[in-house]
């Protein structure tokens, strides 16, 4: 078995069954794909222009180059040959050794303008036959259909192609800019054991792409939709996030953890529930960064490694803000302070939750904080997605006993107000309204109108915001 394939075995009790994979060069594709691509397959990898598929195909093409036997890249009548190794010289993943042995490159363009799309099938035997590659790439093998003079034509050399290849130990990538209308059209669809759709969708100020298997036979993948976007090093996929699985016998830590607010604890019935997530709102100016950060530094006072996630107030505001609630950036961070900080410009959701997943899986962060998820929900193309992603977030937080701080920007009323304000709660244990009020001072008040398992205070109280922080009083 080669270093690019895993095998797969049964469960026990079951007769042994092995599917031998090809890994992609990428450990989050793979982790989306059940583990790779099975070895022999023919896949289709669909997206319009842009989307990231010769990037992928050529991240492959490089992992699994260096064997003991070659792989074939075939261009058509898309992009010149020329073209396409040029560009893929300036990704991390080129290496010159390998051109010529390993990867050999081929042009069918010429061919196929001469002889139809029917010379492709006796060009691709002769080259199989000689060179016994491995993989074989073809791209774009949507354009071959546009010298094809009939349906049925193109559905007999589909038929030929997959005979070619199921003849031979040969891994088949084919890729075109197909639409949706194209998968029940396609012939090509109907062979294919895996489809792979990369799609863009343009925003204001950028475009985020998505990774999706649409189909995969015999392989146990994740559905959905995965952030991508395209990198020096190549393709970075960004797996969807889903619901944990909750262990038999999981039962929550009945335990409190301190707020770090003087007099807050008092109010939430003497503090938080440990792996408990709490939802702060309030208006601009009410004090809900600095609850937040006095929250995570009360954490890493007390031995608690924090993770503070913000996307508005930049490293150095940031110090500035621990500054003024008595220690350094550099002590915090030396304590146990992970800050992760975004600009609302550049911010892609699934990059900033996968992110805070991988932090959270290292079993080292026991608070997170994130401020805002206001600023998340206007950066979400979609908004259910954005839940979907929060929800899940919460409750792998929950299962690894981490305590979370949500804080959310309002117009200044009640959870329930706006849509997205009472979706948000309802995934929260907790909920504190910070209110901001008066004609000449300003007023600040908190105000608890959600918890489980807790006796709290409903009253309203003022809330002080000093040089020393926020002060229940």
């Amino acid at each position: 078995m080669n270093d690019g394939e895993k095998e797969e075995n049964g469960m026990p009790g079951e007769a042994p069954f092995t599917m031998r994979r090809m890994q992609t060069g990428n450990r989050q594709a793979d982790e989306i794909l059940g583990g790779g691509f099975p070895i022999n397959s023919i896949n289709v990898v669909m997206g319009q222009p842009g989307t990231g598929k010769t990037i992928f195909a050529q991240q492959l093409l490089y992992y699994n180059a260096g064997r003991d036997r070659p792989i074939l890249y075939v261009t058509t009548l898309s992009e010149p040959l020329s073209k396409v190794v040029s560009y893929v010289q300036g990704f991390d993943f080129f290496d010159d050794r390998l051109l010529g042995t390993s990867v050999q490159y081929e042009d069918a363009g010429q061919l196929l303008v001469a002889g139809g799309p029917a010379a492709l099938v006796p060009w691709l035997t002769e080259i199989i036959k000689t060179r016994m590659p491995s993989i074989i790439i073809i791209d774009s093998f949507r354009a071959i259909h546009d010298l094809a003079s009939s349906t049925p034509e193109m559905r007999r050399i589909i038929s030929d192609l997959g005979g070619l290849l199921s003849a031979y130990e040969v891994t088949t990538f084919l890729l075109g800019e197909y639409t949706d209308a194209d998968v029940d059209r396609c012939p090509e669809f109907a062979l294919a054991d895996g489809i792979i759709e990369m799609a863009r969708h343009p925003l204001s100020t950028r475009d985020e792409r998505f990774f999706r298997v649409r189909k995969l036979r015999g392989s146990g993948y994740r559905e959905g939709q995965h952030a991508l976007r395209i990198t020096k090093s190549g393709i970075e996929l960004f797996p969807r996030l889903v619901t944990p699985q909750v262990p038999e016998g999981y039962a929550p830590t009945l335990e409190r953890v301190k707020s770090g607010v003087p007099g807050l604890d008092k109010m939430l019935d003497g503090g938080l529930w440990r792996g408990s997530a709490t939802l702060l709102v309030g208006s601009t100016g009410s004090g809900k960064t600095t609850l937040g950060l006095q929250f995570a530094l009360e954490g890493v006072r007390n031995g608690e490694a924090s993770l503070y996630v913000n996307f508005q107030e930049n490293p150095a505001q940031l110090g500035r803000a621990i500054a003024g609630l008595g220690m350094s950036m550099s002590e915090a961070r030396d304590q146990g302070l992970h800050s992760m900080y975004v600009s609302p410009v550049e911010l892609q959701i699934d990059s900033i939750i996968v992110s805070i997943f991988e932090l959270v899986k290292s079993g080292t962060i026991h608070r997170v904080v994130i401020d805002a998820v206001g600023d998340l929900a206007s950066a979400a193309y979609d908004p259910q997605r954005l839940h979907d992603y929060l929800y899940s977030l919460v409750q792998h937080l929950a299962v690894h006993g981490i305590t979370s701080i949500l804080t959310f920007e309002s117009g200044g009323g009640y959870v329930g107000k706006t849509e997205i304000e009472a979706r948000f709660s309802y995934m929260s244990d907790n909920v504190i309204i910070l209110g901001l009020g008066g004609e000449g001072d300003i007023k600040r008040t908190v105000r608890v109108v959600k918890t489980r398992n807790s006796a709290h205070d409903h009253r309203a109280r003022t809330l002080s915001i000093t040089a020393r922080g926020g002060e229940v009083v």
